[in-house]
């Protein structure tokens, strides 16, 4: 059949549908099309369909017709059952903010201090944190990559919480130096330069996402130091601030890992960490920490420098409350040596510093790439115990460096014997992965053993504090012992003394006879006619309560942990209360059943 028969042959055709009313009135040519296209895909070819009247006869009813029968048509009820109620109780058990979550950290004071930014801003979007984590819903693991067993505590950790079926989070130095571990395949990473954005992270994890956020803080270029300092924190102890000054260093010691985590140097800005510590004073804290992997090379990144930084702090200090310096390394430390011995004689300073010199062995120095020889360390400790008499040097050293000798380690011991530092931290050398030291050639393990065991020995052969026994001191009272018998207090040069557990000493400073000496610590007796003088300039904020957030906030009930239900959440610059977040979840959630329910019945 030729196009133009065929065309007139469907004409004809779809002109008696139309006029057995197949089309709806006043139809035009496209509603025709359409109706070709539906049933005659091909053309009206009478070889594929010998007449369209095969498929729709004269006898069968018109639309119309259809649709007026369908007015008898009674739907048919159906039996309720419980699932509406089940979906209300799901939808509200997936909001974001209602859950309770128990948070572990390892590691240094820095650490600390990011897991207290990390808890108080979930508190204060809402989240329940516990003490008892087999009530959580979620696991935050703040994570330490200095040594192996941290990580296996860290790496089991997950595991168990894996076990149990809690949501994880992880977080520290060990995903931002390794994210791409076996063991950290599907879980969301917080990045130790990322805390500020801990709730977001949580919020998905909650959901069943997995998110990582492991980028670096800038601004026009330049690294900054991490999260901003005024963002709400839950302090483990609410009458000690830890402030970090800066993050990363200027080192490249070969068996550091944390350098793989924290970066290059980058320091915040001298107003900003002024600013944290007034405030910090003003939510009734007495001591003031000072922390970050090498304090003595703060400010040389943004053209300052730490002597210039403490003597601004020491400006804002109240009077009983105190400041302790962190970590510092030599080489840093040796071009302000005059500076810091007036600081560290001020009243409201501890005379105490942590300079780590982990082996008296130039050669194991030069292995370690510390930048420094022995020389250099002996004239740090030398010159401040002249200058600042009493002073506390704390100091660390590692055994078994690979390429340690005999006689490398001789030269450790006699430099411990020389000086007897009240406070050592030794550690066994663990080679950290992909860490120029791990590929040295190792020392034997059983040789590291005995080298850590002979040190500790020598440690513990000595009594540093037999000759303060009879003083008269004035020490801050801040926390409670391990076997809470006692509370522990510090004296100028941050030396522990146990003082009766007394809650008015609690936050003072008091004056005590010491009686007693410890390897580690003093033992105090109150003098009697003396009184505690208050160090905090208001009253201290209950433990685990939301601090360093601003009058605002204050004011829109944003409390802790314990008042969730008026908690409020800052989104741009728009007030949300999340209550009334949760109210409205559930309120769409049931209309949203309700229609699925309605639409069903209709069909």
């Amino acid at each position: 059949m030729r196009p133009r028969d065929t065309t007139r042959k469907c004409d004809e055709r779809l002109d008696r549908l139309n006029s057995q009313g197949w089309f709806a009135a006043g139809g035009g040519t496209s509603e025709r099309l359409a109706f070709v296209d539906r049933i005659m895909p091909s053309s009206c070819d009478s070889s594929l369909i010998d007449d369209i009247e095969d498929m729709v006869s004269s006898s069968d009813p018109t639309p119309q017709e259809r649709r007026s029968a369908r007015r008898s048509i009674i739907p048919r009820s159906r039996r309720k059952t419980d699932n509406f109620n089940k979906e209300q109780l799901q939808a509200d058990s997936l909001i974001p903010g209602t859950q309770k979550i128990w948070m572990k950290t390892w590691g240094c004071s820095h650490n600390n201090s990011d897991g207290e930014y990390m808890a108080g801003q979930l508190a204060a979007s809402g989240y329940n944190m516990t003490d008892d984590p087999t009530e959580a819903d979620l696991w935050l693991l703040n994570s330490c990559t200095v040594k192996n067993p941290a990580e296996d505590h860290f790496r089991n950790s997950i595991k168990k919480a894996q076990e149990q079926e809690k949501k994880v989070v992880v977080a520290g130095c060990v995903p931002q130096a390794q994210p791409r571990m076996d063991y950290l395949k599907g879980l969301s990473i917080i990045g130790v330069q990322q805390i500020d954005r801990v709730v977001e992270v949580v919020d998905e994890a909650v959901k069943g996402h997995s998110v990582r956020l492991l980028g670096q803080k800038k601004d026009g270029g330049r690294r900054l130091g991490g999260a901003r300092l005024d963002l709400p924190k839950i302090r483990k102890n609410p009458l000690i601030e830890i402030i970090s000054i800066n993050t990363g260093c200027l080192n490249a010691c070969t068996y550091c890992k944390t350098k793989h985590a924290r970066g290059d140097l980058a320091s915040y800005s001298m107003d900003e960490l002024v600013e944290r510590a007034r405030q910090s004073f003003q939510e009734g804290v007495c001591e003031v920490w000072l922390t970050s992997e090498d304090t003595g090379a703060y400010g040389r990144d943004i053209g300052t420098d730490l002597p210039t930084l403490l003597w601004r702090l020491v400006e804002e200090i109240p009077e009983g409350a105190m400041l302790r310096l962190g970590m510092t390394n030599p080489p840093y430390i040796l071009e302000h040596l005059e500076e810091m011995a007036r600081i560290l004689n001020h009243p409201r300073v501890y005379a105490f510093l942590h300079v780590p010199v982990q082996s008296a062995s130039d050669s194991v120095l030069m292995d370690m790439k510390r930048e420094y020889c022995i020389e250099d360390f002996r004239r740090v400790v030398d010159f401040l115990r002249d200058r600042v008499p009493g002073v506390t040097i704390a100091t660390d050293i590692i055994c078994g460096f690979p390429g340690e000798t005999e006689e490398d380690f001789r030269e450790t011991t006699d430099l411990v014997k020389c000086y007897r530092f009240p406070s050592l931290f030794i550690n066994q050398f663990y080679p950290r992965p992909g860490t120029p030291a791990a590929k040295m050639e190792q020392v034997p393990a059983h040789v590291k053993k005995q080298r850590t065991k002979e040190l500790s020995q020598l440690f513990h052969s000595y009594n540093p504090y037999d000759h303060k026994v009879g003083e008269r001191q004035h020490v801050l009272v801040t926390e409670d012992s391990f076997d809470a018998q006692y509370y522990v207090a510090h004296n100028k040069f941050y030396e522990q003394v146990l003082v009766p557990k007394k809650p008015e000493f609690m936050g003072k400073m008091i004056e005590v006879d010491i009686y007693q000496a410890g390897k580690h610590f003093l033992k105090g007796r109150p003098v009697e006619d003396s009184r505690p003088f208050t160090a905090s300039i208001a009253a201290p904020f209950q433990k685990g309560q939301v601090s360093g957030l601003t009058q605002e906030q204050m004011a829109n009930g944003v409390q802790g942990p314990s008042s969730v239900s008026s908690s409020v959440l800052l989104i741009g610059s728009y007030k949300v209360d999340r209550e009334l977040l949760k109210r409205l979840a559930v309120g769409l959630a049931l209309a949203a059943a309700f229609l699925a329910f309605i639409v069903e019945r209709l069909h």
